[in-house]
Parts: C-alpha cells; structure tokens; sequence
C-alpha cells in the first residue's frame, strides 16, 4: 500500500464551503498520488473553531463546544471523500463531547474507510495543558481496527510515549500516531515514541503533524513538524528505520510504500525478535540490586 502523512497547516475559514474545499484538495492530491492511507495529525480539527468567529476560536472552553459541533458535518464530508477516492482515511482529531464519556470533551480521531464505517479512537493520556488548562480527558479503550489494509491501531501524540499502551496494540501491523507539538523537542519526543513503537511490536508506525502559527487559537498556536512512516530497522527495512520523513514545518504530505507482508517476516524471522521477546522482561525488571562500588 502507499501512505501519506500530513503536515497540516491550520487556516481561518469564512464559510463551511471553504474548509470543504481545503479538505477535498488535500484528500484529492494524496489519492491522486496513489495513496490508500491518509493520516491526517492530532487537534487539526481545530480550525472549525474559525467558523464560529475569531473570538470563540479564541477561547479555550468556548472552542471547544464549536469544534465538537462542527464534527458530524466534519465525519460526513471525510467518509464522502473516503468513499469516493477509495481510500482509508484518518481524519485529524478533534475534541468532542461525548455525553457517554461524561461532561468534559475528549480528544478523538475518526478512521474512515471506503466501504462506509467509521472507527473512533480516543486519546489515553492527557498532557499537561490538556488536563491543566484545557480540561480535556481521557476517553474510551484502544481499538484494534480490522481494515482491508490490515489491522490499524492509533496512539494519538503523548500516548505514542507510552510503551505499554504500545504493546497492548502490539499486533496491529500499522501503528497510526497523530500529532500537534509546538516545538521542535516536542516533534522529536512524539517521533521516538513512534519509532519506539515501530521497534518494539515490530509494526510500521506512520507520524502525522500540524505546522505552523494559528495565532487566533491560544490552543494550538505555535506548531512544529513533519511526517514520517517508521519501521523496525531490521530485514526488509531500512536500517535507520525511517521509511520517509518529510522536512520540518513544511506543509504537505509524506509519502511512503509499505508491504505488510514485510511485518510478518520480521516478526517470524528478524534478525532480532523484539516482539516475541517482550515477556522475558517481567522476571528480570523487578528492583534492581544495589551494589556498593567504594
């Protein structure tokens, strides 16, 4: 398959009709290269915010309540286009009200796919600014999503710094992480986490990234990033482990061609099995002993 991932720069719309436009391009240019996964990053959603008026995207909390609103309309124009380009496409996640979830929003990314379903995946663990400031929480389990890609899971950001959210998704074959860092040590922590990931469940891992200054959103108002599509550096793979990497803060997509079937080699029969290994750890990560040295 061939995967393109977004750096993603956010813009003020006037209409509905101009955000559908943007959208339908970016979505249009990527098919049109042939891609059948298209990952766009975390908090993208974000400039539906402008919709509303430059005050309200400039509000914490009432950005929130615009953005969420905005979503069903968001979801359908991404699975018309999924449909209609016959690709899988991860919009770029948004905070959302879930009245099942409780009375705070949650971060979520939507997964569409060209036969019509849509899959949500909701953010573990929140950063600091989230849970801090912006009040958004922690939403509903991790998902393994069975595609006609393979299976898919998503961390979104800080989650992909998180190993052990990492191995409970450790048979997807493609491992999604969006992201929205505002510097450059914030782009490197998320990128290895993300390889990280790719290393150890010995999966493809694909980093999307908004860029850019929003100055109308005290949320996402400085980005820093690029896309990249990761592996293990092992048989059948680059030996950095970096299928593509875009350049930073340059806004568009990254593409890359990855063979599953490459995954399932690794994992049977790399040089290392990292993988398969991973349950060796327990006997030997208890307290470590303490040796004087004088």
């Amino acid at each position: 398959m061939k995967i393109a991932t977004a750096a993603y720069p956010m813009d003020v719309f006037d209409t509905w009709s101009d955000y559908e436009a943007k959208i339908s391009d970016w979505v249009s240019e990527a098919a049109g290269q042939g891609a059948d996964l298209l990952v766009f990053p975390e908090y993208g959603a974000m400039e539906l915010a402008t919709l509303a008026g430059l005050d309200v995207a400039g509000d914490l909390e009432a950005s929130l309540g615009a953005v969420s609103e905005r979503i069903p309309d968001a979801d359908a124009l991404h699975l018309r286009l999924a449909q209609d380009h016959g690709v899988h496409i991860v919009a770029a996640s948004a905070p959302v009200f879930d009245p099942a979830l409780g009375p705070r929003p949650v971060n979520r990314a939507r997964l569409m796919t060209p036969t019509g379903t849509i899959g949500v995946q909701d953010k573990q663990i929140m950063t600091r600014f989230e849970r801090e400031e912006w009040g958004v929480v922690p939403g509903g389990p991790l998902r393994l999503f069975d595609t006609a890609l393979g299976r898919i899971a998503i961390l979104i950001c800080y989650d992909s710094e998180f190993p052990l959210l990492g191995r409970a998704l450790a048979s997807a074959d493609l491992l999604l992480v969006p992201s929205c860092t505002e510097k450059l040590a914030g782009y490197w922590r998320v990128r290895i986490g993300a390889m990280a990931r790719a290393l150890e469940s010995q999966c493809i891992s694909v980093m999307s990234s908004t860029t850019g200054d929003a100055p109308w959103s005290y949320a996402v108002d400085t980005n820093c990033g690029a896309g990249g599509v990761f592996s293990p550096p092992d048989t059948g793979f680059p030996p950095t482990g970096v299928l593509a990497e875009g350049e930073i803060d340059a806004p568009g997509w990254t593409y890359a061609e990855v063979d599953t079937a490459k995954v399932a080699h690794v994992r049977a029969d790399g040089v290392v099995l990292n993988r398969l290994h991973w349950d060796e750890q327990g006997p030997r990560a208890g307290a470590p002993q303490v040796v004087p040295l004088a």
